[in-house]
């Protein structure tokens, strides 16, 4: 198995250097070419399945904007004529980085499922999933149009030979305290593991830090309120239910919204089914690590929380501290000549256009099942 192991890895950094330069993909879905790499991918594939491990990532990838004017949102600057002079070319950049990106996290093959954030509509996830090097795995997409006003919705991709999904929705947030106020959707999927493990899904992205931290933190202790109140209802009904909680929650763990208001303990005993962990936050007392950096600064805003059925183990599929990561691929990094050490390798810096990929660290996390 570590033999198998080490020549699928081989075989996926030989196909990612391939696909590093995005006017070279269109070249492995035709030919000869083409068909080696089909032959690959079944063998990953097939791996991947047979082990039954699922990997299951959330990514911030930095405004992925088409270059369209939509007249009933606030995405001027993401527009040829706006202040990003956003275009074509940097469009098609960004999406064949996304799809690179992803394509490393798989190791063996591209995750099975993966929630995103400041995606801007369906066309760019057409976009995503149709015209970059992830064609071949047939990726599917939730999404829903948000009344976010700059245009940044959640969703999610899944590959449907691993995860058959059975429902969806949106879930409105309507502040009480500020009528007017908008803001992103939460994002529930429910679906079948290996047609076999029920699966609810949260795809989260939470009100962001703008106004200060404490002129803000209300919204974001109400949209936990919404999320908790949501988790009861599921867990009333099926009390060892899997559920993952994945988003930028614009809060670290240990924040009032996650660790008092949605109620996530960052603490992995004592354990209990229908009580939520933030593996994040009990992997940052181990080793602490960001998945953003401001100045000299990082800071873990993107968290997987699951419920303890799902740490339990006890119905066969688990997660735990062990199986999530935060991915730091060297090409999302570069060096930090102003604050030292690394910093992340950004989309845009500033207003200042850098051609990088985004300015969050995607989060990975496997889920296991155990016996067959």
């Amino acid at each position: 198995m570590h033999l198998i192991r080490n020549i699928m890895k081989t075989i996926l950094i030989i196909t990612l250097l391939i696909l590093f330069t995005p006017e070279k993909a269109p070249n492995l879905l035709s030919g000869h070419q083409g068909s080696e790499n089909s032959e690959n991918r079944a063998n990953l594939d097939s791996l991947q399945i047979k082990s039954q491990i699922v990997r299951i990532v959330f990514w911030n990838v930095e405004n992925l904007y088409d270059p369209y004017d939509d007249t009933t949102k606030l995405d001027d600057e993401f527009t040829s004529t706006g202040a990003k002079h956003w275009n074509w070319t940097k469009f098609s950049r960004k999406l064949n980085y996304t799809a690179k990106t992803l394509m490393a996290i798989g190791e063996w093959a591209p995750p099975a499922i993966v929630g995103l954030c400041e995606v801007e509509n369906r066309y760019v996830l057409n976009k995503l999933i149709y015209e970059t090097p992830l064609k071949p795995w047939k990726y599917k997409f939730i999404h829903y149009e948000s009344p976010d006003l700059r245009g940044v919705d959640v969703a999610l991709l899944y590959r449907p030979e691993i995860y058959k999904v059975i429902a969806s929705r949106n879930i409105s947030i309507r502040f009480p305290f500020d009528t007017l106020a908008q803001t992103r959707e939460i994002l529930l999927v429910k679906g079948v593991l290996f047609n076999r493990d029920t699966l609810s899904i949260f795809v989260n992205h939470w009100p962001s830090r703008r106004g200060g931290y404490l002129g803000s933190q209300p919204r974001r202790n109400y949209v936990a309120s919404v999320l908790r109140q949501l988790i009861d209802s599921i867990q009333q009904t099926q009390p060892f239910a899997h559920i993952v909680v994945m988003g930028d929650f614009n809060d670290e763990p240990e924040n009032e919204s996650l660790k008092q208001v949605l109620m996530a303990r960052t603490e992995s005993i004592p354990m209990h089914d229908t009580t939520l962990y933030n593996l994040m936050g009990i992997r940052n007392k181990i080793r602490k690590e960001g998945t953003l950096k401001y100045r000299d600064q990082w800071s873990t805003f993107d968290q997987f929380v699951v419920s303890g059925a799902l740490m339990s183990g006890h119905s066969g599929l688990k997660a735990g501290i062990d199986q999530v990561r935060i991915c730091r691929s060297s090409f999302l990094m570069e060096e930090d000549n102003t604050y030292f050490g690394e910093k992340l390798n950004r989309t845009y810096s500033g207003p200042r256009y850098h051609g990088g990929f985004s300015d969050h660290l995607p989060i990975r996390l496997e889920l296991i099942r155990r016996g067959r």
